[in-house]
């Protein structure tokens, strides 16, 4: 580039990102000429300049990386657990679903909601663009482990985020557009299916033991501070734990002497799945009469949206759908009243989809906050595909046990 006299940071940065539009540029423009071998072209920089271009191009170079092609996330809570683990450091596959384009151009680089260590926005929305999605390799599948943004309000710090900017979760998609999932003791049902169990499923158990457990024994057991609560000792002596566990965690702690009794806990009915969950903004109110008895362990049938389907408006529709196109589905002027769905002042008796839409649930199935208690995750919401795990810490450990060698550059499944 110093050969032609194009030395400024932006020039640089222009051919380096994208040389298949800059080079062309150049070699039509008459006034580009070659001035000789770059190591001949006096002048130098000084330092500061060389620094202030290295850090922006760097800056620039990190920031559309993120955007077009990868992104590092870590995970904070046991939701996904035992697949994902707490302390796993992942990357996560922008080009996959295709990449979307930003909704809010006016925000601070590499932020995500606010400014590093404070509470202050990242952001203005002086600017907003209309969303779009670039071609993909794939769409999301059956099983895929997928980053979105959380739609609901109150997971959001109870503010109205944009879209691109609300809280990243990951979670496991078991239901696609047009399917009709079913939960039947424990089991996913997908059009009447049987869905593959994650090897790494967990649920909870209630265990009995002799007395304490003490923390060697519970990390020698793979277990961390997330995985267990410890009820206290019990009116026949015995103490009690909660334990999210794997079925083969389970069966092995099944041998131990001190354990006394080990038991798979069922939800047999939860009132805080949708619709009746708070994170779900139904519009019946909480004195409706109760339409779906539903739990975590047992849930549905329930149909998910698909663009382009069309459904009859009525009380039991508009309880399961009504969040969503109010909300979600691209619409500005929605009421509901009672069992009557209003858009634009108009009653609407029927109603088509404008969006695809996605049921995710945690591997730790009774310890995650999922779509069972928030719904449906809108395509627009979908960030990228878990791609593999680079790091993983335990930070419960000690210094010489702190890294999990074993999950490094482990491919998500």
């Amino acid at each position: 580039m110093k050969s032609f006299g194009k030395e400024k940071f932006y020039q640089i940065a222009a051919a380096v990102l994208v040389p298949f539009f800059y080079f062309p540029y150049l070699g039509f423009k008459k006034d580009v000429k070659y001035k000789g071998p770059a190591t001949q072209i006096h002048g130098e920089k000084s330092t500061r300049q060389e620094w202030t271009e290295a850090i922006g191009f760097a800056v620039i170079a990190a920031t559309l990386i993120r955007w077009l092609i990868m992104e590092a996330y870590t995970i904070p809570t046991p939701s996904m657990e035992n697949s994902l683990l707490v302390g796993d450091f992942l990357f996560v596959s922008k080009f996959h679903y295709g990449t979307r384009t930003t909704t809010t151009p006016l925000q601070i680089p590499l932020t995500h909601q606010k400014i590093w260590f404070t509470n202050i926005p990242s952001y203005v929305e002086w600017i907003k663009l209309p969303q779009y999605r670039l071609p993909g390799i794939s769409h999301v599948k059956r099983e895929d482990v997928v980053v979105f943004n959380v739609p609901p309000k109150g997971l959001n710090d109870g503010i109205d985020y944009p879209v691109d900017l609300k809280t990243n979760y990951i979670k496991r998609c078991v239901a696609v557009a047009g399917d009709t999932l079913s939960i039947k003791d424990q089991q996913v049902y997908i059009n009447g299916v049987a869905s593959p169990v994650p090897p790494e499923i967990q649920f909870s158990y209630l265990i009995l033991s002799d007395g304490p457990i003490s923390e060697r024994n519970l990390s020698n057991l793979g277990l961390g501070t997330e995985d267990y609560q410890e009820h206290g000792r019990q009116a026949d002596g015995k103490f009690a734990y909660q334990m999210w566990l794997t079925k083969a965690r389970a069966d092995e702690m099944k041998t131990l002497p001190y354990i006394r009794a080990i038991e798979l806990q069922k939800r047999i009915h939860d009132e805080g799945t949708i619709p009746y969950s708070s994170y779900y903004d139904w519009y019946g109110g909480p004195d409706s009469t109760r339409l779906f008895r539903w739990s975590t362990d047992n849930f549905g049938p329930l149909w998910i949206p698909k663009k382009g389907a069309t459904i009859t408006i009525d009380k039991s529709t508009l309880a399961l759908y009504g969040t969503t196109i109010k909300l979600y589905d691209h619409n500005k002027n929605v009421k509901i009243e009672g069992d009557k769905l209003f858009i634009d002042g108009q009653p609407v008796t029927q109603y088509t989809f404008q969006q695809d839409y996605y049921f995710m649930m945690g591997d730790n199935r009774h310890n995650s906050l999922d779509s069972r208690f928030w719904g449906f995750v809108p395509e627009d919401h979908i960030v990228g595909k878990a791609f593999f795990i680079w790091l993983s810490v335990d930070r419960g450990s000690g210094i010489a046990n702190r890294i999990r060698w074993n999950r490094f550059f482990k491919l998500i499944k």
